[in-house]
């Protein structure tokens, strides 16, 4: 997904498109596979063809206004599944967590959200009991590993010494 701009509702005073709010919010963002089945149906339902189209849109393609968005699908959405309320902006949290728990350096999650600076990328970053297993898991391995080296193998010139000599 190439994000190249922003909207942005006015209060009151409508919508505005302007570049985003640093260089680093220009970007391309790559999105996993498994999700673009459901990322292409719905940009049948809701979007207008076009390379410049908005992800986030009614159904003729006009800019979608928080309040109608917020009580008309996010919190339906919410009910339907059984979640209780959160903020549809809590979904980039929880995309950078698992973006991080996927093995993401701190520089591809800035390069992800569009942040320029590690300071902004940090308030997105959030440890998970998931992550803390992997780090424990790995760190058990190491520790193994250190306590208990491998016996040294034959070098390649012992071992055709006793090739030689088998023969």
């Amino acid at each position: 997904m190439r994000v190249f701009r922003q909207l942005a509702e006015q209060r009151g005073d409508g919508f505005t498109i302007g570049p985003p709010k640093s260089d680093a919010g220009k970007r391309v963002v790559v999105i996993p596979d498994v999700i673009m089945p459901a990322i292409g149906q719905h940009m049948s339902w809701v979007a207008q063809p076009g390379a410049e189209t908005l992800v986030f849109a009614t159904p003729t393609g006009a800019p979608l206004r928080h309040s109608n968005f917020r009580q008309r699908v996010w919190l339906p959405a919410l009910r339907q599944v059984g979640l209780s309320v959160i903020h549809f902006h809590d979904l980039r949290h929880t995309g950078n967590v698992l973006a991080a728990n996927a093995g993401a350096g701190l520089r591809e999650l800035m390069d992800r959200l569009g942040h320029s600076t590690t300071r902004a990328a940090l308030v997105y970053l959030h440890g998970s009991d998931e992550q803390q297993r992997a780090v424990a898991e790995a760190l058990s391995q190491l520790t193994t590993d250190a306590l208990n080296p491998r016996p040294a193998g034959r070098s390649g010139t012992q071992r055709a010494r006793k090739r030689r000599g088998a023969s």
